[in-house]
């Protein structure tokens, strides 16, 4: 390992972004069914309508806690783990609630634009994303624990 790798972490590939992200998407699936089911006992078991604006904000803030709050308390999230990633300010400290919010308004955007927020990583010198760039953020590769 160079001297280098100290100073300089390895970017996160798009790649493995995206397998955290799929974990992630996972989680969050179990998580709204968990949030969801007590909702049915006051539906008396019918589902709730799709366009129900009270639980599409529900489910929101559950995104934006799950997101923001991991990334904040621990730098990851339970796909960032698994996938051996942490974000954290350029400088390398942790996240502020402000730069992570920022990066989640902004990932949604990267998203919203038929993904060319994450695609832009290929274009900047510094492998970073719009909502890298956004948050004043990185994603970077954690060396395995064995």
């Amino acid at each position: 390992m160079a001297a280098n790798d100290h100073e300089y972490p390895q970017v996160a590939s798009l790649a493995r972004r995206l397998a955290a992200m799929f974990y992630d998407c996972l989680v969050l699936i179990a998580l709204f069914m968990f949030v969801t089911a007590p909702l049915l006992i006051i539906t008396g078991g019918d589902s709730i309508p799709s366009g129900n604006r009270y639980y599409q904000a529900f489910l929101l803030i559950i995104i934006v806690l799950f997101f923001v709050g991991f990334w904040v308390a621990k730098g990851r999230t339970l796909g960032m783990l698994a996938w051996h990633l942490r974000v954290e300010t350029n400088d390398g400290s942790r996240m502020s609630w402000k730069h992570a919010t920022l990066r989640l308004i902004g990932a949604a955007l990267s998203l919203a634009c038929a993904g060319l927020g994450y695609l832009w990583m290929y274009a900047d010198p510094q492998r970073r994303t719009w909502h890298d760039r956004l948050s004043n953020s990185r994603v970077i590769v954690t060396p395995n624990r064995k």
